[in-house]
Formats: C-alpha cells, structure tokens, sequence
C-alpha cells in the first residue's frame, strides 16, 4: 500500500512555487512588524520603484530596436522630428511678443513655449538626435563590437541629418513667408538670438549641459508612469531657462537667422553647429549612458546577478 502511495505521489506533479517568478523583496523580515502574505508581497512589489537594472533593459531593448530600423523609416521619422522642433521657436516667439518689452520676468513664461516640439516629439515617437546618445549607445557597450559600432554611426547619421533638414525646412518656411506677422518674426529673431551666446569653448559647455539633461530625460521616462507630461516639461525648461545649446532646437533659431540674412552659413557651422553637436554628444554619451550603464553592471557583479545570492 505505501509503495502505491509512493508511485502515485512520484507521478503527480510537482507543486509550482508561485513566489518564485516574483520580485524578491530587500527588506528583511522583523519580529516588530507582522508578516507580509503572498498578496500582501505582491502589492508591495506592485508599489516598489522600478530598479536601475529594469530601466536600463527597457532603454535598452528600445535602442536595439531603433538600431534595426530600415534607414527609410529613420530618415522619415527624424525629418518629422526637425519639423516638429520648430514648434518650439514658434511657441517662444508668440510668447515673446505677448510679453512687455524688457520685462525682467519675461524668460519664466517665454521658456514654457521651447517644451511644446520636445512634446510633440517625445510623445508622437519621432527620432531626435540627443535621445539616441543613450537608447543606441546602451546596446552598443552591451555588445561592444565593429557590427555594432557601424549599426549605431548609421543611426545617427541619418537621424542627425534628416533632423537637421527638418530644421532647416521648418526654418525657411517661417522666414521666407507671410504665415507670421512681421512683428512676430522680429519676435522669433530676439529668440533665437540668445542660441549664439558665448565663443566656441562655452557652447561646447552649454552642449554638454543640454545632452546632459536630455539624455537624463529619457531614462527618467521608463519610471515615470502617468507623470511623463511633467517630466519632458521639467527638463526641457530647464535646458530653456538655462541658456543651453540643443543641436536640433538650437538649429531651427539659427537658421532662422541664416535665412534672414541675419548671419552666415560659417557663422552657424562654426558658432552653433559643430560646437553644439560635440557638447551634446559629451554630454549624452559619457554622462548618462556611460555611468548608467556602469552602474548597472557594477551592480550585477557585486550583487551576484545570474545565480549567486549575496547574504
């Protein structure tokens, strides 16, 4: 009778441990406090922060599927991109000739008007430049290799230059019509005045600063939930009111000017442009992507992902 027992107890299946596929909490129980049930555990987990580790992997993931795009459908979306970053100028424009002259207040409420293209562009999914210097460098120090070194340069190529022509477009046609008052162009050209400020060394620092913030935007996002709205205003009020230079928005202002003769070509290459395109990338690159990846994996090595549990 007990060998029967033993047989048909071998042949049932094993019971599933259902805590097992859940997040394991770190705190460790207490005789102070009561005992947590599994549903009480699940809850707690449900209302925990996502860690570093899931905020990497989901930027992560998202870069790798960026980096197999068709260069058609980057092009395309990176050229709505510098189309919709125009809005920001405009936006600041309207603003600005609503506003009394010389007003000492004036930049708290005409900055508001730079976060409306970084909405649209955030939120409508369209390839911007300074998101890429971390979602299409995290899987490139994951996977450290010429394949995906080229994969990444032509991400960014296209994206970067199909941004730039969308700024270039959006540029032209705000300075070469009639679709604005002539006050309100007077208005855009004020605006887009302060994107020239200082030599070639401070716009480099005021780049580092923008691919700083926004690339710090873009891991905030995964974590963010229903504040997403708040955390793309913050930060982008922040690079407005600060004074950085954005190589996309920062690009509409200055061709802006370009087109209405206002200053060169050599002018927007050489004082805007590539100083501006290598702080951001510094900025971007080295102090998000490449502390945060850092981060994680340190935490993987010392922590024992992959098996081993520390005490």
């Amino acid at each position: 009778m007990e060998d029967e027992q033993q047989i048909t107890l071998a042949n049932e299946p094993a019971e599933v441990d259902r805590t097992a596929s859940e997040p394991e909490l770190v705190a460790v129980s207490s005789p102070a406090v009561p005992s947590l049930n599994t549903g009480e555990r699940k809850e707690v987990v449900k209302r925990s922060r996502m860690s570093a580790v899931v905020v990497h992997e989901t930027i992560r993931e998202e870069g790798e599927r960026e980096l197999r795009r068709s260069p058609a459908a980057l092009a395309l979306s990176g050229l709505g991109a510098g189309l919709s970053m125009g809005f920001s100028l405009v936006t600041q424009g309207l603003i600005h000739a609503c506003l009394p002259p010389n007003a000492p207040w004036a930049p708290l409420l005409e900055n508001f008007g730079y976060c409306v293209g970084f909405l649209i562009v955030v939120l409508g999914r369209q390839q911007l430049f300074t998101e890429n210097t971390l979602t299409a460098i995290l899987p490139l120090l994951a996977h450290f290799n010429r394949r995906m070194i080229l994969r990444v340069a032509r991400l960014w190529a296209i994206v970067l230059l199909a941004n730039l022509c969308g700024a270039l477009i959006f540029a032209w046609v705000i300075s070469h019509t009639e679709i604005f008052t002539p006050a309100i162009q007077h208005a855009f050209a004020q605006v887009s005045m302060h994107s020239l400020r200082g030599g070639f060394g401070l716009v480099v620092l005021r780049g580092i600063f923008a691919g700083w913030l926004i690339a710090l935007m873009v891991w905030l996002l995964p974590n963010s939930g229903n504040t997403r709205l708040h955390v793309i205003i913050l930060i982008t009020y922040v690079v407005a009111l600060g004074g950085f230079a954005h190589i996309i928005a920062g690009s509409v202002d200055v061709l802006y000017l370009v087109n209405k003769g206002i200053i060169s070509w050599l002018t927007y290459l050489g004082g805007f442009m590539i100083p501006t395109l290598i702080g951001n990338i510094l900025g971007g690159v080295s102090l998000v992507a490449v502390l945060n990846f850092a981060q994680v994996a340190s935490e993987k090595l010392g922590n024992g992902y992959g098996g081993v549990k520390t005490p």
